[in-house]
């Protein structure tokens, strides 16, 4: 595989993906369907309420989580993927599959 160092896209794929939080809100996401706020900061225990907000506006703008309002008291929020975000698991799962790799090699090289 063989990309021109200046047409390579993988920078820009990274932009959207590079955060300690964000792969882990995709994979919840796909894993459990539409959640709420609530549902998805009690699934990761260490991020903040701050950070997690963040992180979906983020993935929001570039059209890979949808956020719906609902128009009640107190003010419903859910979280989906979108159609296009869902191109993603491929790449997710890809991911995981070589972190559990990795996990193994290091073991057996003892590093």
């Amino acid at each position: 595989m063989k990309y021109e160092t200046n047409a390579c896209k993988v920078e820009d794929a990274l932009s959207i993906l590079v955060g300690k939080w964000k792969p882990i809100i995709l994979l919840h996401l796909l894993n459990h369907g539409t959640q709420r706020f609530n549902e998805l900061r009690k699934q990761m225990p260490g991020i903040t309420q701050k950070m997690l907000t963040k992180q979906l506006r983020e993935l929001e703008a570039e059209d890979i989580v949808a956020r719906v309002v609902y128009a009640e008291v107190p003010p419903k929020v859910e979280y989906s993927i979108t159609a296009y975000g869902k191109s993603l698991q491929p790449i997710l799962e890809a991911m995981h599959e070589w972190g559990v790799n990795h996990t193994r090699h290091k073991e057996q090289k003892h590093i």
